[in-house]
C-alpha cells in the first residue's frame, strides 16, 4: 500500500497566505521524514480554499527539498494552461528528479480562472479531451504537432524528451481526476489511472474502478496493465488517541475553512452554484475516511483498499489548520498507522 499526504495549502480563518504555504512546504518535508510514499499538491486560483496557484511549481521546490518520495500534482488544471507548456514542465521535473514526479491533471470547474487566463468556457466544457491527448503525446513521442480544434501548430521536437531520462521509464506518470462516467471513460480509453475525490465513499469508488476496467478492456488494454493501474484515492486523515478527539479537531477547524474557501469561488458565466453545508460535509468526511485512533485509521485504509482495489492514497493531513498539530498528525501516520498496513 502506498500512503501519501494531500496538501492544499489551505488558508484557515485568521491565517495569512504565507502561513498556509509554509505549512504546506513543512508538511511535504515531514511526509518524507515520516516514511510516507508521496505528497500530492492541489492547485487553486484566487481563493483561500488553497493558496497554491501552480502545483507543478511547488512540486519543483519539493522535489529539490526531498530525495525519496514521489511528488504529484492533484491536480494541474488543464483547461487553464497550454498542454505543451505543462508537458515541458512535467518532462523537466521527471528527468531532473530521477523519475519521482507524477502529473495529475483535471478539468477543474467553470470558474473565473477561464476568463483571467483567456482560455474561455469552451476549454472547460469541450476542450479537455483534446488537451489531454496533446499532453500525453508530448510526454510519449519524440516530436509533436497540433492538429485539433483548439491547438494547431507545426510539428516540433520534444525537448527535453522524457524517455531519455536516467530513470529508465517512458515518461512521468499521468493520472486523471475523475468525477463522472464520462471522465472515467476518457481516462480508461487512454489507459491512464484515476484520481478519485475525497467526497465519495468506497462503494462509489469501487464502481468507478469497475467501470474504468470495463472501458479499458474494450479499448484493448492488456489485462495485466488494467489490474495494475495505480488509481489514487483522496481522503482525510486525522489521528488521535480517541476517535471523538480526532473528529472534534476537524469539526472545529474545517467548516470555517470550507465556508470561506468555497464561498470565494466565482463562476465565469454567472451560473448558479450549489454549496455544501460546511459542517455536514466535514462530518461526512470524518465518516468516510481514516479519522480516529491509529488502529482505526489503519483498518479504514485497509478496508477501502479491499473494497475498491485501490492501493494508493492521498490523505489530507492539514485539517486542523495548525502547523504543530499537522506535524504531529503526519508523524503519527508514519509511525503508528503504516506499521499496521505493512
Amino acid at each position: 500500500m502506498h500512503v501519501g499526504s494531500f496538501v492544499l495549502a489551505a488558508q484557515f480563518p485568521g491565517q495569512g497566505q504565507g502561513e498556509a504555504l509554509h505549512r504546506a512546504v513543512r508538511t511535504a518535508e515531514l511526509t518524507e521524514e515520516a516514511g510516507l510514499a508521496a505528497v500530492w499538491l492541489a492547485e487553486h486560483h484566487f481563493v483561500p480554499y488553497g493558496t497554491c496557484p501552480s502545483a507543478v511549481t511547488l512540486a519543483a521546490l519539493l522535489l529539490g527539498r526531498t530525495s525519496r518520495i514521489r511528488v504529484g500534482t492533484a491536480v494541474s488544471v488543464l483547461p487553464t494552461v497550454h498542454p505543451v507548456a505543462l508537458g515541458e514542465q512535467a518532462a523537466l521535473l521527471h528527468m531532473t528528479s530521477g523519475g519521482r514526479f507524477t502529473l495529475g491533471v483535471g478539468r477543474g470547474g467553470p470558474w473565473v480562472d477561464l476568463e483571467v487566463f483567456g482560455s474561455g468556457l469552451e476549454a472547460y466544457e469541450k476542450g479537455f479531451p483534446e488537451s489531454l491527448d496533446l499532453l500525453v503525446r508530448w510526454l510519449r513521442e519524440p516530436s509533436v504537432g497540433g492538429r485539433g480544434e483548439r491547438f494547431t501548430f507545426r510539428e516540433v521536437p520534444v525537448v527535453p524528451r522524457p524517455s531519455e531520462s536516467l530513470s529508465g521509464g517512458p515518461g512521468p506518470e499521468v493520472v486523471v481526476a475523475c468525477t463522472s462516467p464520462a471522465s472515467v471513460r476518457l481516462a480508461a480509453e487512454r489507459g491512464l489511472p484515476m484520481l478519485l475525490g475525497m467526497h465519495v465513499g468506497d462503494e462509489e469508488k469501487a464502481e468507478m474502478v469497475s467501470l474504468w476496467r470495463q472501458y479499458a478492456r474494450v479499448a484493448g488494454h492488456p489485462t495485466d496493465e488494467i489490474f495494475a493501474a495505480a488509481h489514487v484515492s483522496a481522503g482525510v486523515c486525522q489521528i488521535a488517541d480517541r476517535r471523538s478527539d480526532a473528529v472534534e479537531t476537524l469539526t472545529k477547524a474545517m467548516p470555517g475553512w470550507l465556508k470561506q474557501g468555497l464561498d470565494a469561488h466565482v463562476t465565469v458565466d454567472g451560473r448558479a452554484r450549489s454549496m455544501r453545508d460546511p459542517l455536514a460535509y466535514t462530518e461526512l468526511l470524518c465518516g468516510l475516511h481514516p479519522v480516529g485512533t491509529p488502529r482505526l485509521c489503519a483498518d479504514r485504509l485497509a478496508a477501502t483498499s479491499e473494497r475498491t482495489g485501490i492501493s494508493h492514497f492521498a490523505l489530507l493531513v492539514e485539517g486542523s489548520g495548525d502547523l504543530a498539530a499537522t506535524e504531529e498528525n503526519v508523524r503519527r501516520l508514519g509511525t503508528e498507522v503504516l506499521p499496521h498496513l505493512h
